[in-house]
């Protein structure tokens, strides 16, 4: 059964945007009182296994976007530094002074 592209909700017509592929598939995800959606099983395994996503909203429609967070690797940065004659206090008086631009 495809999907309206209006839904009638507690006394008022709510307009929503539903791309080709889910209206094919036939599903709706629900906002709970916590703000939280639960994406379905049938959408997530057209994914890359994530865990992160990007979200942003254009023309009227929340978009999220699957995106790959590497954890940062701290003794590369201090090598790097060392590497470069930077401190840590270095650092720290390049934040200030960007700061006060």
């Amino acid at each position: 059964m495809p999907l309206p592209d209006t839904l009638f909700c507690f006394g008022k017509n709510i307009k929503i945007s539903v791309n080709q592929e889910v209206r094919r598939l036939g599903m709706l995800a629900k906002l709970s009182s916590k703000n939280q959606i639960t994406i379905p099983k049938k959408i997530l395994a057209k994914l890359p296994p994530v865990k992160y996503f990007e979200i942003s909203y254009e023309n009227g429609a929340i978009i999220l976007r699957p995106v790959q967070v590497e954890p940062i690797k701290l003794d590369a940065i201090r090598q790097k530094m060392k590497k470069l004659g930077l401190s840590e206090d270095s650092v720290a008086e390049a934040v200030k002074w960007a700061r006060e631009k």
